[in-house]
């Protein structure tokens, strides 16, 4: 029953199955959509992803850690001097101070992103060669990037940075797969 002056039914549900037509440009961003989900499902963008967020995060964390270091009366002064940056004029003072921080933040970013990349890239790669998403994924992917970061200092270093790696993230796997509270049905009480 089509009511005057507008569109017939016909023309709403004009898909198969009650479905709406779709126009060209919905065609369009759907296939971007599914085109971008599979891209962020490939190991290669993990990777690169985890990689640029870490090396973001350790930016930000090398230049709090370095903006720190200077409120203590305790400071080694200025290219290991005995005297103390305070005695420095201002600008000075603030010259050393912003390139110290700039050098503590540059180490920061490429150290936390070589472990992201590192880390995200072999457990992807893990998770892909077994086929599950389980807890030793994480463990493999830990000793992994552990050994990887520890091998220029020998065997053993390299050894103990793989059981180190591998027991931090599975602490951290179990912690964040623990169930958390009962489920509310989507409810928030």
């Amino acid at each position: 029953m089509n009511v005057p002056g507008s569109a017939p039914l016909g023309g709403i549900m004009g898909g198969a199955g009650g479905q709406p037509a779709m126009n060209p440009q919905q065609a369009q961003e759907q296939m971007m959509v599914k085109w971008m989900q599979a891209a962020m499902e490939s190991c290669p963008a993990k990777t690169v992803l985890a990689g640029t967020m870490g090396f973001g995060l350790g930016g930000a964390f090398g230049l709090f850690m370095s903006s720190m270091r200077y409120d203590t009366p305790l400071s080694t002064g200025v290219n290991g001097a005995t005297s103390s940056v305070s005695t420095l004029p201002m600008r000075e003072q603030l010259r050393h101070g912003l390139k110290d921080m700039g050098r503590a933040s540059w180490s920061s970013a490429k150290n936390f992103g070589k472990v992201g990349a590192i880390f995200s890239g072999s457990e992807c790669c893990i998770e892909g060669l077994r086929g599950r998403n389980e807890l030793s994924n994480g463990v493999a992917a830990g000793c992994v990037t552990g050994g990887l970061l520890a091998y220029k200092a020998g065997p053993q270093a390299a050894a103990v940075g793989c059981l180190g790696f591998a027991a931090f993230s599975a602490a951290i796997d179990t912690y964040m797969r623990q169930p958390g509270e009962p489920a509310t049905g989507g409810r928030i009480d």
